[in-house]
C-alpha cells in the first residue's frame, strides 16, 4: 500500500490484505539500509494467522520517498505520524537490528498504542565501527561486504544470491541510505533508559552465531527489560528473518498467543 504523509509517498507492505480495524496489527521495522523485502516470509505467515501485517519502508528506503531520517528519535516521531495517519492501535512492534532501537525509542514516547514488543537481533545500543561508517559515507561497496562478513553465520550461501546485496546495490544506496542509518544507530544513547521503562510483554530473539549483536550483549539487553523472554536460534547469524525465518516466526507466534 502507498499513502501520503507530509506530501511524500510512503510504502508499507500489507501482504495484499489491507487493514482490518478489528485485528491486532504487526508492524515490521527493517534494519540499516534495508527495506520491507526482508520481512516477506514473516508477512505471509502472520497475515494467515488473523493479524494485520504492515512492513514499512522508512523514508528514503525501498519504495518510500526520501530523504532518510538521520536519528532514531526522528524515526520514532515519524512512526507515530504513520500510525496516527492510519488510525492504528493495538500494535505489535517487531524490529530487526536498527529497528530494535526504533522500537525502544517509540515505546518510551508513545507506549499507549503498543500491545507487545519483539526484538530480533537487537540491543539497547548499537555502536558502529568508524571504519564502516567511513566506507559507507564514501559509497564504497566494501561497507556492504563488511556488514555481511559480520552479519551472517559463517559462509552461508543464499539461493539466488545475497538478498541484502540486492537491496543495497549502488554507491548512492550506500552513501545516502546505509551511511545515514549507521550513524543514527551509532549516535543513539537512550536505549538503556528506554528498555528499563518497558512494562509490556516483550520477546527477544538472537542468532547463536551473530557477530553484530552477540549473545553477551543480548543477555545484558534482556536483563534491562522486565519480565521479557529470550529465544536463541542455533546455527544462525544476524539476519534471522532470512536465515531462519520459519523458526523465528513460529516462536513469535507462540509468544503472541500467550
Amino acid at each position: 500500500m502507498i499513502f501520503q504523509l507530509e506530501n511524500k509517498n510512503i510504502f508499507a507492505s500489507d501482504s495484499g490484505q489491507g487493514l482490518d480495524k478489528n485485528k491486532d496489527t504487526i508492524v515490521f521495522l527493517h534494519g540499516s539500509g534495508l527495506s520491507h523485502i526482508v520481512w516477506s516470509l514473516a508477512e505471509q505467515f502472520f497475515s494467515s494467522k488473523n493479524f494485520n501485517v504492515l512492513s514499512i519502508d522508512l523514508p528514503g528506503h525501498g519504495n518510500s520517498d526520501g530523504p532518510c531520517l538521520d536519528s532514531i528519535e526522528k524515526i520514532a516521531d515519524w512512526l507515530e505520524k504513520v500510525f496516527d495517519k492510519l488510525q492504528l492501535k493495538n500494535l505489535i512492534l517487531v524490529g530487526h537490528s536498527q529497528g530494535c532501537l526504533e522500537i525502544l525509542e517509540y515505546s518510551s514516547r508513545y507506549k499507549e498504542r503498543i500491545k507487545k514488543l519483539v526484538f530480533v537481533g537487537g540491543s539497547n545500543k548499537m555502536p558502529v565501527h568508524p571504519d564502516l561508517i567511513e566506507l559507507a559515507q564514501n559509497g564504497h561497496s566494501d561497507a556492504v561486504k563488511l556488514m555481511m562478513k559480520w552479519g551472517y553465520e559463517g559462509s552461508k550461501k543464499f539461493i539466488g544470491g545475497n538478498p541484502v546485496e540486492k537491496i543495497i546495490q549502488s554507491p548512492r544506496d550506500i552513501s545516502e541510505i546505509l551511511a545515514v542509518d549507521l550513524k543514527a544507530c551509532n549516535n543513539y544513547s537512550n536505549g538503556s533508559e528506554a528498555a528499563k521503562a518497558i512494562n509490556l510483554p516483550s520477546m527477544l530473539i538472537y542468532g547463536e552465531l551473530d557477530k553484530m549483536v552477540n549473545l553477551e550483549a543480548g543477555k545484558k539487553f534482556s536483563n534491562l527489560i522486565k519480565n521479557s523472554i529470550t529465544h536463541v536460534i542455533k546455527g544462525c547469524g544476524h539476519m534471522i528473518m532470512i536465515e531462519k525465518a520459519f523458526e523465528m516466526r513460529e516462536k513469535i507466534l507462540e509468544f503472541l498467543n500467550k
